[in-house]
């Protein structure tokens, strides 16, 4: 299939007096039906929090739901007995099974910003899980989710990488299967096969390629190759939906 572009801009926005969030997909109120996800992938979610504020207790069912903190922090508290702070560079992978109840409130002095994100399980109806962990993140692709790092009930993968300016990263995944790369902070190019233009990204900008549907605009065909980090570097996810 065709590459997908997500240019940041066209992204879904919900701007509250205590929350500014962009949907890279159909999510609450924001629906089209040409983005209703990518795969397994249903919601990429960018929130940012003011002090004081954030989500009472509300309930889930049947969803992974991975939180990827980017700056400040994040207060947890759940129907399974968690109560935990998230704190920049800490991933929570929460499986929400047969019925989870949770609370997201940012008891810090200063806004905090994340990436919540949510995957459809292989299964419905198993258990509810939770998982927190720190990463370091380096210019090199460091595994989240996956053989050796979190494991949520999906065989995903995901990965983090903040490569210093202008250096470039291959892909550490299949070519043929279904990725998505999401631009957290800074800029880059994508490099699609021989003799192909790059094409520039920025802050907010989602790239969905391999085989599998989604809505968009068209970017070509051929595999993502590789990504070079803009002049001020670059914060990146990728995701392998095989």
């Amino acid at each position: 299939m065709p590459l997908l572009f997500r240019p940041a801009t066209e992204r879904f926005h919900t701007q509250l007096d205590w929350l500014d969030s962009w949907h890279t997909f159909s999510f609450a109120g924001h629906h089209d039906p040409e983005w209703m996800g990518f795969g397994p992938l249903r919601v990429i979610n960018d929130d940012t929090i003011a002090p004081g504020q954030g989500f009472g207790m509300h309930p889930h069912r049947d969803m992974e739901i991975i939180t990827v903190m980017v700056e400040g922090e994040l207060s947890h508290r759940d129907s399974m007995g968690h109560a935990e702070v998230l704190a920049a560079g800490e991933v929570q992978a929460m499986g929400a099974g047969t019925g989870v109840v949770h609370s997201e409130i940012n008891q810090s002095e200063r806004a905090c910003r994340l990436l919540q994100i949510w995957i459809e399980p292989s299964s419905a109806g198993g258990p509810p899980t939770y998982a927190q962990q720190a990463f370091s993140i380096g210019p090199c692709w460091t595994p989240l989710v996956g053989p050796g790092a979190m494991a949520i009930q999906r065989p995903v993968r995901l990965w983090r990488a903040q490569p210093r300016a202008e250096e470039t990263l291959p892909l550490p995944m299949a070519i043929d299967h279904l990725g998505w790369l999401q631009v957290i902070n800074g800029t880059g190019l994508v490099r699609v096969g021989p003799g192909r233009e790059p094409m520039a990204l920025q802050r907010g900008d989602g790239v969905g390629f391999g085989g599998g549907s989604g809505g968009g605009q068209g970017l070509g065909d051929g595999p993502l190759e590789l990504v070079e980090a803009g002049p001020q570097g670059a914060d990146l996810l990728l995701f392998e939906l095989a």
